[in-house]
């Protein structure tokens, strides 16, 4: 079994506006919500390619209930841990010539809520694999960067193949731990290793080093210039599909869930690479998730470098 988690889930309120002016009254032409947060969307695109997950998480107030709602109207498990007090956060996307986003803050989370989250993860049997994204909110009583790696040590002692995507101290404290797959993007890589990496020699070097530091595979996004992997086998670097780039949000969530998907049935890393690339730009193209539709149509067009 899959499982997900979403510590700052949120509702996606998409705006679309032509040639928006900042200080002026702009006028939307479309507008819808989504369910939204990096897990979320992995638990998303995994039942889009037809493989189900269980969400877990936080949710709050009324806003966490629509998220929950939403999640299972796609037919995916939740689980999510309801705080008391509250409220799940909005994150409003404004769509016109460029992408602008305002992300909200989000409920704080306490130590009985983070002892409820344990439980359920205490359940995870042998085989699962569990996926860690995201941003972590205010938690009381505990540091924040030390979250992601609580977690790892409670599966510690199970054979359960971890996924994290996090960034800076979140995913600095997790690598002791040996997570299975972490997945920085380039900008994201150099803020870990405090350089630019530039070139593809540069994200491969430093790729590098995350996994000396402990992480078993290493798959580093490259936005629409493809990824590198870095794996237990070999290194590999894959252009990406030319394509439009409609909505970049959820790309790399996408690629997370086409490399699982990919791997689960092949374990064949360099194959996986390529399907993670697929899946990702499918949902670039697109205004939603990827389909395993969009996804085959794309495949054929992620060629190998090197």
């Amino acid at each position: 079994m899959i499982y997900t988690i979403t510590f700052n889930p949120a509702l996606d309120y998409v705006m679309e506006v032509d040639n928006f002016e900042l200080g002026l009254v702009n006028r939307s032409k479309k507008e819808y919500s989504l369910c939204g947060g990096k897990g979320i969307n992995v638990s998303i695109v995994l039942k889009n390619l037809g493989y189900e997950s269980t969400a877990l998480g936080f949710i709050a107030g009324f806003i966490g209930d629509e998220i929950d709602a939403k999640v299972r109207d796609k037919g995916i498990a939740t689980d999510f841990v309801k705080l008391e007090k509250g409220e799940s956060r909005i994150n409003v996307k404004l769509m016109s010539n460029l992408e602008t986003e305002i992300n909200g803050v989000g409920p704080i989370i306490c130590e009985d809520n983070m002892e409820q989250l344990y439980k359920k993860i205490d359940l995870l049997k042998e085989g699962d694999i569990l996926v860690i994204a995201g941003s972590v909110p205010k938690i009381e009583g505990m540091e924040s960067t030390r979250v992601y790696a609580n977690i790892m040590e409670h599966v510690a002692n199970k054979d359960i193949k971890v996924v994290v995507d996090a960034t800076k101290d979140n995913l600095i404290q997790v690598l002791e731990h040996k997570p299975f797959l972490i997945k920085p993007n380039q900008h994201e890589l150099s803020e870990l290793c405090g350089v630019r990496c530039e070139t593809i020699t540069d994200v491969i070097h430093h790729g590098r080093k995350l996994r000396e530091k402990g992480a078993l595979n290493v798959l580093v996004s490259l936005a629409g210039g493809g990824a590198v992997l870095i794996s237990e086998e070999d290194t590999y670097y894959m252009k990406a599909p030319q394509g439009q780039c409609i909505n970049s949000v959820g790309a790399g969530d996408s690629m997370v869930a086409g490399f699982i998907a990919h791997f689960i049935e092949t374990k064949n890393y360099e194959e996986s690479l390529k399907y993670a690339i697929a899946t990702g730009s499918a949902s670039a193209f697109s205004n939603c998730l990827a389909t395993k539709e969009e996804v085959e149509k794309l495949i054929d067009q992620v060629k190998l470098i090197g």
